[in-house]
């Protein structure tokens, strides 16, 4: 619903909301395409962004293949619900068709609130006050400052992180909207050298020792 509200202040119709929830189905991308144009970024800048939050989710299928169908089309229609929520439920099950019972029924109820609350959220925008005046617009962001904390828990991590977090700050005043976030990808090439220089030295440690 919060999506819906958004989406709605920033000018989308309900139509737009509700087919864009249905075919992207991906919160993190959906209110960064939105954030994006709201921000005066193009359309390529804001398909950039949602493309690049929804990398993650090709690191899933290896985790929920024995949940997915052999066939190639079961499989083509089975990847639009490959998400987190889905890949955990999945991926805990001991057994291959609990795994598939736990993907398919979290995948398609996830997909029917998902759409039925976008297009509510919209439905309601008109008769709601600006969300951003209700502190809506923070909700997301913070969820996503909760999500990233535990994976901060090592030095190659906290320094990916900051190297980004540094490279958005110098890209906001210099670039369009959406391509910061673009950008702040960059760091995890220093970030993997960091890593790589932390495991040698490891390595280099217990063979002198």
């Amino acid at each position: 619903m919060t999506f819906g509200l958004l989406a709605d202040a920033a000018g989308l119709s309900i139509v737009k909301i509700g087919v864009m929830s249905a075919l992207v189905f991906t919160g993190a991308s959906q209110f960064a395409a939105v954030g994006t144009v709201v921000g005066g970024g193009s359309g390529p800048a804001a398909f950039g962004s949602a493309m690049l939050l929804a990398a993650r989710n090709t690191l899933y299928g290896p985790v929920v293949g024995r949940a997915l169908p052999e066939s190639i089309g079961g499989r083509l229609i089975a990847s639009h619900f490959v998400i987190d929520e889905t890949t955990a439920m999945s991926s805990v099950q001991s057994g291959d068709e609990d795994a598939t019972d736990a993907f398919w029924f979290t995948g398609i109820w996830l997909w029917t609130f998902w759409v039925a609350g976008s297009m509510a959220g919209a439905a309601i925008g008109s008769v709601v006050a600006d969300p951003r005046t209700l502190g809506l617009d923070a909700a997301f962001p913070a969820s996503f400052v909760a999500l990233i904390a535990p994976h901060l828990r090592t030095s190659p991590a906290r320094f990916t992180a900051l190297c980004g977090a540094g490279l958005a700050v110098i890209a906001i005043p210099l670039t369009p909207a959406g391509v910061p976030l673009l950008v702040a990808a960059l760091a995890v090439v220093p970030g993997a050298e960091f890593a790589r220089r932390r495991s040698f030295d490891r390595d280099s440690g217990r063979r002198e020792s």
